[in-house]
């Protein structure tokens, strides 16, 4: 597997398509804080922890300092980060991250973005059906096994999830697809409500079933099972019992 904290950029070379990502044109500033909210969702940054240095950050995703700046100083009005002064100051991820991400939420944004990651993911498996060897999707098997041994911890569940979708993206298109994921991924993470840890399990039954149609080659049942994967309530498909195994 791909390991994602430090490694989002620089997005100006990787991305393909840096003009749109799912709602509206992206700017430098949205990059900063989509990447800032997808570090927390895989667990690289916590609530209470320090953020790098601009100059480190700006090195990281390919962007200016005054843009990070700025972005950092958005997200501080928010209250999403929070801003010490002092030899221990710096810039952290505000305590209350996950009682202020609410007012971030804006289902309307976020169906937006969602549709434009199921198309990409779409796109992916068509195009990577029946040509993937068994062992290029050992990552995601063991993504998705471990997904379904790790109880009902919510926010392990999270980072199991969103690193299941980065390895797709690496997996079937590459570290540029990587990168327009991971920012699709971040702005989600701040649109709408996090999910429940079944609704993620119910997902993770979906996953199995795609690596499963993938491999195989069944690509009409690889996509179905995208879809299911990013439908608004996620229930066990018809086609569960025989096609997980083969």
């Amino acid at each position: 597997m791909v390991s994602t904290a430090g490694k989002f950029g620089p997005y100006s070379q990787a991305a393909p398509f840096p003009a749109f990502t799912g709602a509206g044109p992206q700017t430098g500033a949205d990059l900063v804080r989509s990447r800032i909210a997808l570090l927390v969702r895989l667990s690289a940054l916590r609530p209470g922890d320090r953020l790098p240095d601009t100059g480190r950050l700006a090195e990281q995703l390919g962007v200016g300092e005054m843009t990070v700046r700025r972005a950092l100083e958005g997200m501080c009005q928010d209250g999403l980060l929070d801003r010490r002064r002092g030899r221990t100051g710096g810039t952290f991820v505000s305590a209350e991250w996950y009682a202020v991400v609410p007012a971030c939420h804006d289902p309307v944004a976020a169906g937006a973005v969602d549709a434009f990651l199921l198309l990409l993911e779409c796109g992916l498996v068509a195009h990577a059906s029946g040509e993937v060897a068994a062992e290029q999707l050992k990552g995601l098997r063991d993504l998705a096994a471990g997904t379904r041994e790790v109880g009902a911890d919510p926010d392990r569940l999270l980072e199991l999830e969103s690193r299941f979708h980065l390895d797709l993206a690496e997996t079937l298109g590459g570290p540029a697809v990587r990168e327009v994921t991971a920012d699709l991924l971040g702005r989600l993470s701040l649109l709408r409500p996090l999910p429940d840890a079944d609704a993620i399990l119910r997902r993770n039954r979906c996953r199995e079933r795609l690596l499963t149609h993938l491999a195989a080659g069944r690509t009409d049942r690889a996509i179905g099972a995208v879809k299911e994967l990013h439908a608004p309530t996620s229930g066990p498909a018809e086609e569960a019992g025989p096609d997980v195994t083969g």
